[in-house]
């Protein structure tokens, strides 16, 4: 498989998709691909098509085309026919609600376990996991569960971070975080900082940014893991997902 799973697409201060503009491109290029099939279904606020139009604005500064698969007739079938899939941010439910209601979990899982590449960003990111449960969004929809991609064998909690508000009196990331794994003592969670992103190819899992991944494993101490560190242990090493990152 080849993964790039993001944390966020947008750098405070900075415009839309620029921090990660080249490992997209680079992504991208390795492949040969020319159009990605885009799931602006984590849009809630704007229209799909605005959604498209504002990420074939960054994909088009290095001539990849983007396809929005809300305006496809049979969305399995643009799916099996992809170049590159790619999910937006968003709201997670509303994102994962639709996913399955376009009945494509099946098909993006086999595409992607032979070797389509998928890029996700926050939302996107989070349906790569097995569950959406780690995400940081309200639950403005009920899906049909809390079921995703089942892409890796770990969730990813996007846009974390550490440091709480002056005077903030509620729970922490961190707590929330100790809750799921007190639930789900066999996952791993990974707290995904801002700008940074986990790469996914031939059959290495690398962290890319300039801060360090957080992760957390009911039972063991919440631990920094930084660039160039070995990531291999959220892989574990006889199960289906061997089979997965092999290819």
């Amino acid at each position: 498989m080849r993964l790039l799973l993001l944390s966020n697409s947008t750098n405070a201060g900075e415009s839309y998709l620029s921090y990660p503009k080249k490992d997209i491109q680079m992504f991208l290029e390795k492949d040969g691909v020319k159009e990605v099939l885009f799931v602006p279904y984590a849009a809630v606020t704007f229209s799909y098509d605005a959604y498209v139009d504002k990420v074939q604005e960054r994909f088009g500064e290095f001539d990849v085309k983007v396809r929005g698969i809300h305006s496809e007739n049979d969305p399995v079938k643009a799916v099996e026919t992809a170049e590159a899939i790619v999910v937006g941010g968003g709201n997670t439910f509303h994102l994962l609600k639709h996913i399955q209601e376009s009945g494509i979990i099946d098909a993006v899982r086999k595409k992607v376990k032979n070797g389509t590449p998928y890029i996700g960003w926050s939302a996107g990111s989070n349906v790569a996991c097995p569950t959406i449960c780690t995400t940081n969004d309200m639950p403005i929809l009920m899906p049909k569960s809390f079921d995703a991609f089942n892409l890796i064998p770990f969730q990813i909690n996007p846009h974390y971070i550490d440091v709480n508000p002056q005077g903030f009196a509620g729970e922490s990331r961190d707590d929330r975080i100790k809750e799921y794994i007190t639930v789900n003592p066999e996952m791993y969670v990974a707290g995904l900082r801002e700008g940074c992103m986990f790469l996914l190819e031939n059959g290495k899992l690398s962290l890319t940014g300039s801060k360090p991944v957080k992760i957390f494993k009911y039972g063991q101490p919440a631990r920094d893991v930084f660039q160039n560190e070995k990531l291999d242990f959220l892989f574990p090493a006889k199960n289906q997902f061997s089979e997965l990152i092999d290819n």
